[in-house]
């Protein structure tokens, strides 16, 4: 059974954080109806929504990818690098102990869960303004014994590795090249996006679906010429926090 856990949406998000976008007016009331959607287009793609309620003390707080790593045989709890959203984790290591024994990041480790990026057992982690090296090295060390390979890769440009390049499967990234450094992706197919949608990289891939955001058009197109089903989504509050679609749930086999 693949789960998705989500939360609803803080009232505060349009405190959210910000490092690469000027900060706009949020539409909660929109922002709330563009969740269910979302949440709803995850159900139809097979997944069992795990709800959390909205946190008024957490702008950020809609965003769950970012707290936590989850893979097969644990959930490690990140230490993200943005100090507002530390208290976000207390209560999704809580309804991830149910399906994972927990491991923690200590300080003065930073990572945040939008930076890693699993491709079977590699895990492509982003060094980037959120993620320091000891974060990356805390993450190495915890998931060695599972035999699992980190492979760093610096981040600039954008907020998170996963704003800049999302696995596909098939052995396929599509990636914004201009935001990170792509020698580690030299094994990989790479579908660059589009000149002018160069946030539309964040995709999900959900069975053998993609969810991407709606204001993506030339980079729908170019995924389905490549062979690849998409289905839309309208994030476009979101956007305007810097976030995306795999940034609103995480997905795990329970």
């Amino acid at each position: 059974m693949l789960i998705a856990l989500t939360r609803g949406v803080s009232p505060t998000l349009g405190n959210c954080e910000l490092q690469e976008l000027d900060r706009e007016p949020i539409d909660i009331a929109r922002a709330i109806e563009q969740h269910r959607c979302y949440e709803r287009c995850l159900e139809d793609l097979g997944a069992e929504i795990l709800p959390l309620p909205a946190d008024a003390r957490f702008p950020d707080g809609v965003f769950v990818e970012d707290p936590a790593v989850v893979l097969d045989e644990i959930a490690i709890m990140t230490r993200m690098g943005a100090e507002s959203r530390r208290g976000e984790g207390d209560s999704i290591a809580e309804a991830l102990a149910q399906f994972r024994p927990i491991r923690r990041i200590e300080a003065p480790a930073t990572i945040e869960g939008g930076d890693a990026m699993r491709v079977g057992k590699k895990l492509y982690v982003g060094l980037s303004r959120r993620t320091n090296k000891e974060g990356i090295s805390q993450l190495r060390e915890i998931v060695a014994p599972f035999d699992y390979e980190v492979i760093a890769i610096p981040v600039h440009g954008c907020l998170h590795l996963k704003s800049a390049c999302c696995y596909l499967g098939e052995q396929t990234v599509l990636t914004n090249r201009a935001w990170i450094d792509d020698g580690a992706l030299r094994d990989f197919k790479i579908i660059d996006v589009p000149a002018d949608e160069p946030r539309s990289a964040n995709v999900v891939r959900i069975g053998e679906a993609l969810m991407l955001p709606a204001a993506f058009p030339k980079t729908k197109k170019l995924l389905e010429t490549a062979g690849f089903q998409v289905r839309t989504v309208d994030v476009s509050e979101f956007a305007k926090a810097e976030g995306g679609v795999t940034c609103k749930s995480i997905l795990l086999d329970a």
